[in-house]
C-alpha cells in the first residue's frame, strides 16, 4: 500500500494542537447513495450556518472517480463559468454557543477506501476525539407524513439505546461510513452512528427533513447546539410540496 499520508494535506502542528484534542468527530460524506441528500446537507448546512476553519484536505484527485460524479459547471449565454470541483475537508467548528468540534465532510471516496481508511486513522489517532458520530440516510418504505425512522448503531450503547425498535440482522453493500465505524470502533474510539430512514419514493430528493433528523440526533449524542429555524422552515415547505404531488398520484398516495 502507499503512504496513507500521501493524501492528505495538513499541516503537522495544527493537528498536533492540543485544543483540538477530545473533541467530538462527526463524519458525514455526499454520495449517489446518500438519500434525500441527508448526509451531503447536513455538513454543507453546517459550514453555511457556523464558523469553520478547515484543518485537513484530502487529495480528490486520487480519491475522486470525476467520469461518475462530474463537476459541475456553470454556462452563463455564450461562456462557461464557476467549475465546482469535489473536496472532502476535516474542520475544526464552533456550534452556536462557540464550542468546538470536528466535522469530515465532502464527497465520499471512490477510490483508495483501505489507504483513506489508514490515513483518517492517523489523523484521528493523534487528536484522540471523545466520541465519532457518522451520519448516513438509506431509503426505506416509510411514510413522509410521520417522522422519519432513525436505525442507530456503533459502540455507544448508551447513546442508541431505545432509538431503533427495529433491529434486523441483514447483509448489505458496504458505504465509507459503515467501514469507518468498524475501523474507530475496533481501534478503541467510542462511536455512534445515526441512519435516517427517508421514504423511498422521494429519496432521490433532496429532503431538509431528513438532514433536521440528523442534526437533532448528533445534537442529542454530542450535546452541541446547531441552528436549526431554517431547516425546519424548508422542510414545511418540502413537506407541503410532496403532499400535493402524492394527491395527483394516486399510485404513491397506496
Amino acid at each position: 500500500m502507499l503512504n496513507p499520508d500521501d493524501l492528505y494535506l495538513a499541516k503537522n502542528s495544527i493537528l498536533s494542537d492540543e485544543r483540538l484534542r477530545d473533541l467530538p468527530l462527526v463524519v458525514a460524506f455526499s454520495s449517489p447513495q446518500d438519500a434525500g441528500a441527508t448526509a451531503g446537507q447536513f455538513g454543507t448546512f453546517l459550514l453555511d450556518n457556523l464558523k469553520h476553519v478547515a484543518i485537513a484536505e484530502f487529495d480528490s484527485d486520487q480519491l475522486h472517480d470525476y467520469r461518475a460524479r462530474r463537476p459541475h459547471i456553470v454556462f452563463n449565454r455564450d461562456h462557461f463559468e464557476d467549475p465546482v470541483f469535489p473536496k472532502l475537508k476535516l474542520y475544526v467548528v464552533e456550534d452556536s454557543l462557540d464550542k468546538p468540534f470536528l466535522l469530515l465532510t465532502g464527497s465520499e471516496p471512490d477510490f483508495q477506501w483501505q489507504r483513506f481508511q489508514q490515513a483518517l486513522l492517523s489523523i484521528v489517532r493523534t487528536l484522540d476525539p471523545s466520541l465519532v458520530v457518522l451520519v448516513s440516510a438509506f431509503p426505506m418504505p416509510v411514510p413522509h407524513t410521520r417522522p422519519m425512522p432513525v436505525t442507530a448503531h456503533g459502540s455507544r450503547k448508551d447513546l442508541i439505546e431505545g432509538i431503533s425498535p427495529w433491529r434486523p440482522k441483514a447483509d448489505l453493500h458496504a458505504n465509507m461510513t459503515n467501514l469507518l465505524e468498524v475501523l474507530f470502533t475496533e481501534n478503541g474510539f467510542d462511536t455512534v452512528g445515526f441512519g435516517i430512514n427517508i421514504p423511498q419514493y422521494v429519496s432521490d430528493a433532496d429532503l431538509p427533513q431528513g438532514t433536521l433528523t440528523a442534526l437533532e440526533h448528533v445534537s442529542m449524542a454530542t450535546r452541541l447546539a446547531f441552528p436549526s429555524d431554517e431547516l425546519r422552515e424548508a422542510a414545511r415547505a418540502v413537506h407541503g410540496q410532496i403532499n400535493e404531488q402524492v394527491k395527483e398520484n394516486p399510485e404513491i398516495g397506496r
